[in-house]
């Protein structure tokens, strides 16, 4: 078994990683309105508390729907090191793999602003920051720092150097213009400030900056290369249950430092702060190692079909979901089912016939073998 698996590794690419980005992509298709009306509908208390997690913490701290980016992000960088030695041995070798992370970088920034404002051609009142731009650029550095370092020290030195760099620009600076003295506050933190002065456009999602902003852009170049770490420490010849065991511990230690700097740096996802990137970077090398061990080691697999199929076109459901919607749809197949049912239950039977319609969506795709990808 542990030999099919190393296998896997430097041939094929890794069913755990596929279904935990499909994991990750489910909360964003629908999913999260499902479970927020479960738990307002049937007041179990498990169910309200993961309602209340699928929302967006405000400011400083966390819920589990402020992970979705940072993970997705991380599986990005995860995948690097499988796609560049595929591409490294494939005519071109090095001077295409460059190319094609510049490439990939760019195009996903354009497709970020497209998705915010589709065709509006109001250059004025746009909005050109983006999660889709974030994703872009922070994996492209992180990718150029991992093609131009000659070993995961190196590697390792660049990541906590990123972060304490970040921390130290919160440190020194704040904004001038608010004279307010908390640091790390919505009016008195530098990456707002910076965003009021060189990002044009409009602002989301608070009105002293963008959450999607220029400088934090910085720190998640981090989350990118920890990612692309762990797909390097996945390609090697180590036996995979002791793979496993060290994900685990690595995790906890770096969600351990995590709290530790939220003491002094809070843990924000609209300043993608260290703290966060270590706090959500744990959690996530945590979930990558229960996946990779159940589906990848244990051969546990049939049960994530309905994952993998998500995970196979991340892009195409991130984009459709703006684009194309499914509303119409949903009431087309779901209205008759409602009829039978109280109303109180119709957005419940809604939330999750929207669900339904989009992953039906992607197992057509799955099945004809169509992939979106840049």
């Amino acid at each position: 078994m542990n030999q099919q698996v190393e296998k896997q590794q430097q041939f094929g690419r890794l069913k755990s990683l596929d279904a935990l980005r499909g994991f990750d992509m489910f909360w964003i298709m629908g999913a999260e309105e499902v479970f927020i009306l479960l738990g307002t509908l049937t007041g179990v208390p498990a169910l309200e508390w993961w309602a209340n997690q699928m929302t967006h913490v405000a400011w400083h701290g966390f819920h589990a729907y402020d992970m979705i980016f940072p993970l997705f992000l991380f599986i990005s960088g995860v995948s690097f090191p499988f796609s560049a030695r595929k591409r490294l041995a494939a005519e071109g070798g090095r001077r295409a793999l460059t190319k094609h992370v510049f490439t990939r970088g760019f195009m996903l920034v354009l497709l970020g602003i497209l998705y915010n404002n589709g065709l509006s051609f109001d250059f004025a009142h746009m909005r050109y920051a983006s999660v889709l731009g974030r994703i872009g650029l922070a994996w492209m550095f992180a990718a150029l720092i991992f093609m131009n370092t000659k070993s995961s020290k190196t590697r390792f030195i660049w990541f906590w150097a990123i972060l304490v760099f970040y921390w130290l620009l919160f440190v020194v600076f704040k904004a001038p213009d608010f004279g307010d003295p908390d640091h790390y506050s919505m009016k008195g933190n530098i990456a707002g400030y910076i965003d009021r002065m060189l990002l044009p456009g409009r602002f989301c999602c608070y009105e002293f900056g963008d959450n999607e902003g220029i400088l934090p852009t910085i720190s998640a170049v981090a989350t990118g290369l920890l990612g692309m770490l762990t797909g390097e420490f996945l390609l090697s010849s180590m036996k995979p249950m002791k793979k496993v065991l060290y994900m685990i511990f690595a995790a906890v230690l770096l969600m351990t430092i995590g709290q530790i700097w939220n003491l002094v740096f809070p843990i924000n996802k609209n300043l993608w702060s260290s703290s966060f990137v270590c706090w959500v970077g744990g959690l996530s090398m945590l979930l990558l190692a229960i996946f990779y061990l159940i589906i990848d080691v244990w051969k546990y697999q049939k049960w994530s079909v309905f994952f993998v199929v998500i995970g196979m076109n991340p892009l195409t459901i991130y984009l459709a979901n703006r684009i194309i919607g499914w509303t119409q749809a949903t009431e087309f197949f779901f209205s008759g089912i409602c009829s039978f049912f109280s109303e109180v239950w119709t957005p419940l039977i809604y939330a999750i016939g929207y669900v339904t319609v989009g992953w039906t969506f992607l197992y057509f795709l799955y099945k004809k073998k169509i992939f979106l990808k840049i």
